[in-house]
């Protein structure tokens, strides 16, 4: 997981996997975890840990080169269907010299200890995931694959977790939903923030509702406790879903994700008690279609604009490029309606 002390960005790195004790907790010969007391079904935990696989540290290049490292774990990842891996892309990043890359492919272990080998199909530094894709030879042995939820998180909604925090896995952890519309400085859009355990490893794990079906991708922790690079937390923060489904399914049709610009640079402007949405500078879209400097927003398609952070939001993940949109803009003493044919970026 991405950490933070006070917000700041620390490096991740892999962590020794107690993979026996793992197989243990799952089948059945050590107690995996309490009883949720909501209404959580033990099908629905069973599915969600049988679709999570755990990033291994070393590759598949690595592994026939015949050097062998000690079996450790990088990071935490959803099998969605199809043999299609979808993690966290700082869990799979290698250095390559002053930049970080992706390999082109990877080793991952499913929770009855199949190692198995997965080619890069793509990915978002935008939001901080990427897609794999289990050679066909292998896909058999996953067993199952973790839905994408069709209704948003909620604050206060129950959530839980499966991954492989500090290397030790397959593990669970139950909570709640916090605050759906959190920023963080390691992506370019809203995270949900959930209250529950998440440490280093946890990253690219899914996030989980009642159903078992998938609410968010785990990215981030404010680090409360741990010691050098073993962080834990119960701050936790994961890409919501609906930008998760998005970027799985351009990867899978085998196009980039492009999102909506609007061509706003929006400014706080204090109007009596209240701040509000004032436009600094209108091009491309913005400008063709009629909104001017100065403008204050008020509304797109009828959705309230109160801040910058929501009219991005929507933008994100209620729009594409080329789709017309309705903003309502106070102009002085005149309330306008403006027709916006949206670009993308």
């Amino acid at each position: 997981m991405h950490s933070f002390p006070l917000f700041n960005k620390l490096p991740v790195f892999p962590q020794r996997w107690m993979v026996f004790m793992g197989a243990l907790l799952l089948f059945g010969m050590m107690p995996a975890y309490a009883a949720p007391s909501g209404s959580q079904s033990f099908n629905s935990i069973e599915q969600a840990m049988r679709a999570t696989v755990g990033i291994l540290s070393e590759t598949p290049a690595e592994r026939d080169s015949g050097f062998h490292g000690r079996l450790s774990v990088r990071g935490s990842g959803v099998h969605l269907r199809d043999g299609y891996i979808m993690t966290a892309r700082h869990a799979v990043e290698r250095d390559q010299g002053s930049t970080k890359a992706l390999p082109q492919d990877i080793l991952v272990m499913t929770s009855d200890l199949a190692e198995l080998p997965a080619h890069l199909v793509g990915g978002s530094a935008y939001l901080d995931l990427v897609l794999y894709r289990v050679s066909e030879a292998h896909r058999g042995q996953l067993r199952t694959g973790a839905p994408f939820s069709t209704m948003d998180a909620q604050a206060g909604d129950h959530v839980f977790t499966v991954g492989y925090p500090l290397g030790w896995g397959p593990t669970l952890a139950y909570g709640r939903v916090g605050n759906p519309n959190t920023f963080l400085p390691t992506a370019d859009t809203r995270l949900l923030q959930a209250d529950l355990s998440a440490c280093s490893g946890n990253s690219g794990g899914g996030l989980f509702n009642e159903s078992g079906e998938l609410v968010g991708i785990m990215h981030a922790i404010i680090k409360t406790d741990g010691q050098g690079d073993q962080r834990c937390s119960r701050l936790a923060f994961a890409v919501p879903a609906i930008l998760a489904q998005r970027i799985a399914k351009a990867l899978t049709e085998g196009t980039q994700p492009r999102f909506s610009r609007l061509g706003i640079q929006m400014a706080p402007i204090r109007v009596g008690t209240r701040w509000r949405v004032s436009v600094g500078d209108a091009s491309g879209p913005a400008k063709d279609g009629g909104i001017h400097k100065g403008d204050l927003l008020v509304a797109i398609d009828e959705t309230d604009i109160s801040d910058a952070a929501q009219l991005k939001n929507y933008l994100m993940e209620r729009t594409t490029p080329g789709q017309t949109v309705i903003l309502r803009v106070l102009r002085g003493d005149r309330e306008l309606k403006l027709s916006v044919i949206l670009a993308g970026a």
